[in-house]
């Protein structure tokens, strides 16, 4: 096929496209339109929100794990393994790690929202009143709920002051609680693991 035929084909084809875009109904046209409007680009990123999410993460971990740990298991410590060489003698059992975190987000999210800390929360250990599974997880969820109320006060302009009765930054302890959270999210998956429990988080989708 020489140059000039080759020519003549693309601009037949050019040319169709045009004539049926022409005689396309105008019905048509304004659904493409409206269709393509629809498209809004995703709104630009935040302080808030990107702290909100940092903490969304280590939520899901945490409240799966525990979730997952079955309520015999519940007070489970490594020492009652009886490891030889170990020594796990008076360590937080899986419920105190979770009222743990609980306990702590509270210490350290209340100041960015000015809530008062609940009148049965008394040190790190979390309130000695709740003892089941599901008033613990119950806790723990209150206090992730916390945590989002406080990324919503961070600002480009108060991140790096101080809340009252506080010497840390605003981003300092929103940040802080969620590097905490990992810490002992860690040793929560240790706990699970000696039970012969896979993490959630760290399951195959076909699990």
């Amino acid at each position: 096929m020489n140059k000039a035929r080759i020519l003549l084909l693309l601009g037949s084809v050019a040319g169709g496209a045009l004539i049926a875009s022409a005689f396309r109904p105008a019905a048509m046209n304004s659904v493409a339109i409206a269709s393509g409007s629809q498209q809004s680009p995703q709104p630009a990123p935040t302080i808030a929100s990107v702290v909100d999410r940092d903490i969304s993460a280590i939520e899901k971990q945490i409240v799966d794990a525990s979730e997952v740990m079955p309520e015999d298991k519940f007070n489970f410590t490594p020492e009652a393994l009886n490891i030889p060489g170990a020594n796990y003698k008076g360590v937080r059992s899986f419920a105190v790690e979770v009222k743990h975190i609980a306990a702590s987000n509270w210490f350290i999210w209340s100041p960015l929202t000015g809530d008062k800390l609940p009148e049965e929360l008394k040190d790190g250990n979390g309130p000695a009143n709740l003892q089941t599974k599901t008033d613990i997880i119950k806790f723990l969820k209150g206090s992730f709920a916390l945590g989002h109320k406080a990324t919503a006060t961070l600002t480009t302009e108060n991140i790096l002051q101080s809340p009252a009765n506080s010497k840390s930054t605003r981003l300092h302890l929103a940040e802080f609680g969620v590097a905490h959270a990992y810490d002992h999210y860690g040793q929560m998956v240790e706990y699970l693991r000696m039970n012969g429990i896979v993490p959630p988080a760290s399951r195959s989708k076909s699990e």
